[in-house]
């Protein structure tokens, strides 16, 4: 046994020499020849756009060419990964020129389908972030060396993201006439991701039993933690009148359907997000408010 892990190290010296002359002999040759490999390596990687359908990604490229003539980018292979799963793969040909002795950023743009990807990996959860392994190779043409292969690496995490549940918890009446009617709207927010969305801001329109009772749009700032229940309220005016039998369903006591429907814009710890609200099917009842002794405001729950 000991004969054979010396033998064993003695091959590993041989290696590490032989790979360290072979480095030597090319530095002289690009010495004199005044020609040498370029470099390549990660500067950033962005992501411009992301949403329920998909993820765009951005891989910025330096490359940086010591020679004194161009060299053509030939082609630019990528791949991303995720625990050895492919998620997605591709090719970019003629990807242009890097100018003699200068350097260059390239942007290699990569699409990752949702749909796609969780039709492929059952296991892969909505709301869920998962691991990613961005490989890219670029091909370039190099005089006296040939084409040469640059390999890349990069890693970090991208979310499958999920669309929040809302729900109207109550409507509570300020004014209420057949002509003017204010009220708020204590919307329930349910953030079913792994990770926090902070709300900027959201648009909306509501329906009383297939009546569009109003629409608006809000800047409205709170942070729906992950896995948690946030409530936001919201103004809203209408006319009654306009409606017809869902406010008399409402004042007998009767529950009334309603429909809500809008999007949210959201930061995230992987950037900005608009996501679509809905819920319809949801009911509604005209109750007396408990609150002042239930003589000023009524309210609407659901």
């Amino acid at each position: 046994m000991a004969s054979y892990d010396e033998a064993e190290r003695v091959d590993r010296g041989v290696k590490k020499e032989k790979e360290k002359r072979r480095k030597e002999k090319e530095e002289r040759i690009e010495g004199a020849i005044g020609f040498g490999k370029p470099t390549a390596d990660v500067a950033a990687i962005h992501i411009p756009c992301i949403n329920l359908e998909k993820a765009e990604i951005v891989v910025d490229v330096l490359i940086k060419n010591p020679n004194p003539v161009p060299i053509p980018l030939i082609d630019i292979n990528y791949l991303i990964e995720s625990d050895g799963r492919k998620l997605v793969s591709g090719l970019i040909p003629d990807a242009g020129t890097i100018h003699a002795h200068g350097e260059e950023t390239v942007k290699v743009p990569l699409h990752l389908i949702y749909d796609d990807i969780k039709s492929t990996y059952h296991d892969i959860q909505p709301g869920s972030i998962i691991p990613y392994r961005i490989k890219v190779e670029l091909i370039v043409d190099v005089p006296v060396f040939g084409r040469l292969t640059l390999p890349l690496e990069k890693t970090g995490e991208i979310p499958i993201p999920y669309k929040p549940d809302v729900d109207v918890d109550k409507i509570k009446f300020h004014k209420f006439s057949l002509e003017e009617t204010v009220a708020v709207l204590h919307l329930k927010l349910e953030n079913m991701n792994d990770f926090d969305l902070g709300l900027n801001a959201l648009d909306y329109q509501i329906w009383l039993c297939e009546e569009s009772i109003g629409s608006a749009q809000l800047s409205k700032s709170a942070n729906l933690q992950k896995k948690g229940i946030t409530f936001v309220d919201v103004p809203i005016t209408f006319r009654p009148k306009d409606f017809g039998s869902a406010l008399w369903d409402m004042i007998r006591g009767k529950g009334t359907g309603y429909t809500i429907k809008g999007n949210i814009d959201v930061d995230t710890p992987f950037g900005a997000m608009k996501l679509p609200i809905v819920k319809e099917g949801g009911t509604t009842r005209l109750k007396k408010s408990k609150e002042d002794g239930g003589d000023d405001d009524d309210e609407v729950c659901a």
